[in-house]
């Protein structure tokens, strides 16, 4: 549920990518984004594969992507709130228990 609530930070950034001519966004805002979503989803991968860096990178990564829209657009993105909410609310309550099966 928490990659699928990141999925419309995804779809967000791509609208304002086909959108980016029309409302003046910074070309080099999109390399970033798109860069910064990608490491969300291999962050996301590493936890399925029970690794500690993609437990500690999902939530700082989340966060940097929530913050290049809050500097580069002065948008609050509820999605990536929604998804840290999530992430801490939820998510950790599975991981902690097992966070020395973790490698």
């Amino acid at each position: 549920m928490i990659i699928l609530v990141f999925f419309l930070s995804i779809n967000t950034d791509y609208i304002e990518y086909t959108l980016h001519k029309t409302i003046n966004i910074p070309s080099n805002f999109f390399y970033y984004t798109f860069g910064v979503d990608f490491l969300v989803l291999v962050s996301w991968v590493l936890i399925l594969f029970f690794r500690k860096v993609g437990i500690i990178l999902f939530p700082l990564f989340v966060a940097i992507h929530f913050a290049l829209h809050n500097y580069y657009l002065s948008t609050f993105l509820y999605s990536d709130v929604t998804v840290l909410f999530l992430y801490i609310g939820l998510g950790l309550l599975a991981i902690i228990p097992r966070w020395n099966d973790l490698k």
